[in-house]
């Protein structure tokens, strides 16, 4: 596997940093780094998926956005070498090309292409959190679940997934008997199957079709702006 964003740049940029990664696996759940932390190294995930957690002030949290081989995670919270604004949380399992951020930092500064593309990834990645934040006020959990799961299918390497009931209800911000219920439809429709802690898809256009617009709206300005989702771009 490789990363699509360092795929991408012109062969002098990818000489800036390629020498300084360092490739690190993540397990499910595991934190990357949390909220209010210094962010000292970049992450390019090269297969998994890592989820953007807003945290509340009673410590729940909801997924703002989520990130696959498309991208990069680190400079995505705040500023270069600031702190954190989310916590970063393994959503699926993989691994990761981590360079330390001063490199990255360095590199980015000698090339204009680098920030042009750092740029895009960025605005795309806004574009997701802001569409996520309008759909999780306004569409119906059942939307809000396709569009959830349409998301991951993206970035993820099969169609099936290790997830529990808790891991979803935590990302949408729900309780894990309400995901049961909602869940239970999709499947009565043929569109997924469950087990004991996993998710699979077995009917993607029929997915499409249950969830919210706001799933065609994200993928639309993904496409508009450069950023190729790994599983269908």
């Amino acid at each position: 596997m490789s990363n699509l964003w360092i795929e991408a740049l012109e062969p002098t940029d990818r000489r800036r940093i390629e020498p300084h990664l360092n490739e690190r696996p993540f397990v499910q759940g595991q934190t990357l780094f949390d909220a209010g932390e210094a962010v000292d190294e970049v992450w390019f995930p090269l297969d998994g998926v890592v989820s953007l957690m807003t945290v509340l002030a009673d410590d729940r949290m909801v997924e703002t956005a989520a990130i696959g081989r498309e991208g990069l995670v680190g400079v995505t919270c705040g500023p270069l070498n600031a702190r954190a604004s989310s916590r970063a949380i393994a959503q699926i399992e993989g691994s990761a090309a981590c360079c330390p951020a001063d490199v990255f930092s360095d590199a980015l500064s000698k090339s204009e292409a680098m920030r042009t593309a750092l740029s895009r990834f960025t605005e795309n990645l806004l574009a997701q959190v802001q569409q996520t934040a309008a759909c999780n006020a306004q569409h119906r959990l059942d939307e809000r679940l396709a569009r959830w799961l349409l998301t991951l299918h993206d970035r993820a390497d099969a169609d099936r997934f290790d997830l529990t009931q808790q891991d979803i209800a935590g990302m949408l911000g729900v309780r894990r008997a309400t995901v049961s219920e909602v869940g239970a439809l999709l499947e009565d429709r043929k569109l997924i199957a469950r087990g004991r802690g996993w998710v699979e898809v077995l009917n993607r256009a029929g997915l499409e079709k249950a969830s919210c617009g706001c799933y065609r709206m994200m993928r639309a300005v993904s496409t508009d702006l450069g950023v190729p989702l790994p599983k269908f771009d």
